[in-house]
Order: structure tokens, then sequence, then C-alpha cells
């Protein structure tokens, strides 16, 4: 039986939506598409041949559903959230899941009490490279690991932010850390471990925005590594580095390129049989999304099919949230903020 999926705001990151519904048209129904700017839903719905929708009340109440992608401006995420759950539609939402924590609680709860799926995406763990990585850790290679360091080097000229009135906004978008290197904030937790404290400093630098265009953080994670993680969004001329190196007693990784697609040094002191073919995990890209949505939505389809648990669910999701709320309080207030949020 077909899941029938509707997809909410029609931008340029939907576009990796719906390829992937396309590229699992066996398993996916595009029933209907919704977006408050009349002239891209009407072309949105023309190329799909589906309904359009300005409202997604409206097509809640339309079209039978069974999970919608959410893919608006993030502050939009917690209410279509609450409001598709409360219609009883399973959610895929696009990073970050909220732009505050108690949004993303609410998402969280509201989904339970609904008894549906939440989604959250963090497609970039599915990268090649990155899934090495996973494996060295889990693997334990590199034994203690002492440090870890991301860098994020792009670039989003004034255009990029006058281009929509909620981009740069604090309500709607969030800021460098927030939005553009939401995939790497995820990577502290996912590849690290919990963390159990930041200290953040952050700045706008040059862009007229409500929200940063640089920034740095320190990090202590529960299991004692020290790190830490530089982002702007102003490098001369274009986006340069998207990078994690981890240092640890018997191995020492760097994963960069322009967004960890390359493997530029890979040493351990245990030596393996997929070692040899290290390089083959590089690739080029043009793009900072990645790869990784078409084997995202393979997971969503075994989920909804019963064959296996979601690898990025709403709890999932809450925990880069939560080092980014923690950063951005940690900058504002100037001093370290410790984790958990809540006790």
């Amino acid at each position: 039986m077909l899941i029938r999926i509707a997809v909410v705001g029609c931008g340029r990151i939907s576009i990796k939506h719906f390829d992937a519904i396309k590229k699992y048209s066996d398993d996916f129904k595009l029933v209907a598409v919704c977006d408050i700017d009349k002239v891209v839903l009407d072309q949105c719905a023309s190329k799909y041949r589906v309904d359009g929708y300005i409202s997604v009340l409206d097509m809640l109440g339309s079209v039978e559903i069974d999970i919608v992608a959410i893919c608006t401006p993030s502050g939009h995420h917690p209410d279509q959230t609450v409001l598709a759950a409360e219609h009883g539609v399973n959610v895929i939402t696009e990073k970050p899941m909220a732009t505050r924590w108690n949004d993303g609680l609410r998402m969280v709860k509201a989904c339970d009490a609904a008894g549906v799926r939440l989604f959250v995406v963090k497609q970039n763990r599915k990268n090649s490279t990155l899934q090495l990585l996973k494996r060295a850790i889990l693997e334990n290679r590199f034994g203690k690991i002492h440090m870890v360091h991301l860098n994020v080097f792009w670039t989003r000229p004034q255009e990029y932010y006058d281009s929509a009135k909620w981009r740069g906004t604090w309500e709607l978008d969030g800021g460098a850390f927030m939005n553009q290197a939401s995939h790497y904030v995820d990577l502290i937790d996912w590849l690290i471990g919990p963390v159990d404290s930041v200290q953040a400093m952050t700045a706008t630098r040059s862009r007229n925005i409500e929200v940063e265009d640089t920034g740095v953080i320190n990090i202590r994670w529960r299991s004692g590594t020290l790190g830490s993680m530089s982002v702007t969004m102003l490098t001369y001329p274009k986006n340069y580095e998207g990078s994690i190196t981890i240092i640890g007693d018997k191995g020492t990784v760097r994963i960069g390129g322009v967004a960890v697609n390359e493997i530029e040094h890979w040493s351990f002191e245990d030596k393996r049989e997929y070692d040899k073919n290290i390089q083959d995990a590089s690739y080029k890209t043009t793009s900072v999304y990645g790869f990784g949505h078409l084997l995202y939505y393979k997971n969503i389809v075994d989920v909804l099919q019963n064959k296996t648990d979601p690898e990025t669910d709403g709890r999932e999701g809450l925990k880069s949230l939560e080092i980014l709320i923690a950063l951005y309080l940690s900058a504002r207030d100037g001093h370290t903020v410790s984790l958990p949020l809540e006790y």
C-alpha cells in the first residue's frame, strides 16, 4: 500500500524531498503540496500534478495523508507539526526542528500524544565519509578521544538574507549555527556523545540581520573530551570548508572539503581492511546539502512498514536543538551553560 505524502513549503530544500519521493515511487504517492506563495504553489502543483493548498489546515482537512514533509522556515515547524499530529498524520521536518527549546518539546509531546511518528531530517549522517568515521568511533579505534574541532567556513551574501523576510530573523530562521551549521552541531552529540557544557561567543560582523553571521564555541563532553567549533558565513569569495578533526590516543582523523565530503587524514594504530579503500568514501559535491536525503527517506519507508526503528526521531532531534539553545544562552549571558537544560 502506497504511503500518501504531502509537502509543505516549496522552497529550495523541498527539491530534495520531491527527488526522494520520486526515487521511492513504489512506496510513496505525492498527494498534495502547500505554500503561502501562490505563484510558487501553482508552479509546484502543476509540475507534480497534485492539488495545491495555501493553508496547511485546509490541506489536512481535504486530503487523506499518511505523512507530511515540512520544508517551511524553521520557526513554523512546531505549529505545523502539532497541527499534523492532531490530524493523525506522521511528520518529517527539516532542520532545525524548532528555533526554541520549548517548541521542540511541544512537537515531541504532540506526536507522542497522537501516536504518530516524528522524523527530523539529519541527512549528513548518511554521508559515506561520516558513516566511516562513525564506524571507527563505534569500533573504539581512537581509544580515548582527547580533542574535537569543527569548522564551517561558508558564505551567505546579503542578497541571500534579503531574498525572504524570514531569513536572518530570530523567530523563524536562527543564525549561522542554527541554520547553516545545524548539521555540524548535530555531529557534536551523534559522533562524540552527550555534552556537559558549552561556552559561546557570537557576532553579527557584516550582514544586516538580527542573528549571528559568525561565532565560536568551546565544548566539554561528559566523557572529558574537549573541543571547539568555529562558524562564519562571511568567507570570501565562496563556501570554503566544512570539516571535523578528531584526535585520540590511537587515532587522528580529519574529514574536510566544502561539506565533510573528503577524508583528508586517516591514521590509526590498528589497521583494518577497509582502510585500504578509504579514499573511495570521498566524493565531489557542488551542494552543501550532500546526498543523504535519499538514504534518509529509505529509513522512513522501512519504519512506516514496521521493518526497523527510526534513525533520527523527535527525541534524537532534540539533542542538537539542546546544544544550539545552550550556546545561544551562553553567548547572550556571557557564561558557561551546562546540559541538560531541564532536569
